[in-house]
């Protein structure tokens, strides 16, 4: 296990070698203010990814998926090391996010018990699934509503990137996936059934129109039923944090064009990433593993 620390000291990363077992995974640990003011953690469900997206560090190298065990203890772990248990659980903002490495629906049957698991643990804490919505979605996306329901801690997020179906192909090449359409339906039904609106994800890229894109995310997701989060899309050798700083205020300026349509926005803070590698598609170390394990 080896821990990275930000230069700006509000953000770990933790990779965890599980060498007797061939897999590798990480965590990554966010302090907002104090522990008790907000706390994130980003968690991976699985050794690599089979979804290849293409500014990802991950790629499409997949190990296999991680169990029930692996995925709680990442929380379990990284609580311990920074004697947190008793901070987290008064925490006015504890998030625990589904969405460093691997893709929860193809794990769902462990996500699912893992996010049982960890709302015992910790009652008070948003347990967020993001997702490109694969084909997967379809068998398990009833089962993911009713678990939604039974707790009401539980938030979506689908990661689109892109306005249209031709143009997230080429970020997102994994063929087995809903089309923008059908993952628009199938948030339109998880936040009839459980009263909370689910995110949508779109990451910003010097391409990106208000005049297009805008009004086709505009026209796809209404704000009436839908969150947005607005990202940089970053290759998987540019940081984080020189991509969304080079654009922040750029993005800012779109989020209020957001804003005065109705949505409920957050922008991604890319603080304290520049040098460990912290954010989806940063996995230096990650990467390194996936080479020599696959030579």
């Amino acid at each position: 296990m080896k821990i990275f620390e930000s230069s700006e000291g509000n953000v770990w990363k933790y990779v965890f070698d599980i060498e007797f077992q061939s897999a590798i995974t990480e965590a990554v640990l966010y302090r907002y203010g104090t522990w008790k003011d907000r706390t994130v953690l980003c968690m991976s469900v699985q050794s690599g990814c089979p979804v290849g997206c293409t500014f990802c560090g991950t790629g499409n190298k997949f190990i296999r998926n991680l169990s029930v065990n692996e995925i709680i203890s990442q929380v379990q772990y990284v609580f311990y090391d920074k004697y947190l248990f008793d901070e987290v659980k008064d925490c006015k903002k504890l998030q625990i996010m589904f969405m460093s490495m691997g893709e929860p629906f193809m794990n769902y049957n462990n996500v699912a018990t893992a996010i049982q698991a960890l709302h015992y643990t910790y009652p008070n804490a948003d347990l967020l699934v993001s997702t490109i919505a694969p084909n997967a979605v379809w068998r398990y996306g009833q089962a993911f509503i009713e678990l939604s329901k039974e707790i009401p801690k539980v938030g979506l997020q689908f990661s689109i990137h892109a306005s249209t179906d031709g143009i997230r192909d080429t970020i997102i090449p994994y063929r087995n996936k809903m089309s923008l359409c059908e993952l628009r339906n199938y948030g339109v039904q998880w936040w009839h059934e459980t009263s909370r609106k689910p995110y949508i994800n779109y990451c910003i890229t010097d391409e990106f129109t208000i005049g297009w894109d805008g009004w086709n995310l505009l026209d796809l997701f209404p704000p009436n039923v839908f969150n947005l989060t607005l990202s940089v899309l970053c290759s998987a050798d540019e940081t984080m944090k020189d991509a969304g700083y080079r654009n922040l205020e750029q993005i800012k300026d779109y989020e209020q064009w957001f804003m005065d349509k109705g949505y409920n926005t957050r922008v991604f803070d890319p603080a304290g990433q520049d040098d460990i590698g912290g954010g989806c598609g940063q996995l230096w170390y990650v990467q390194q593993y996936m080479e020599n394990y696959n030579d």
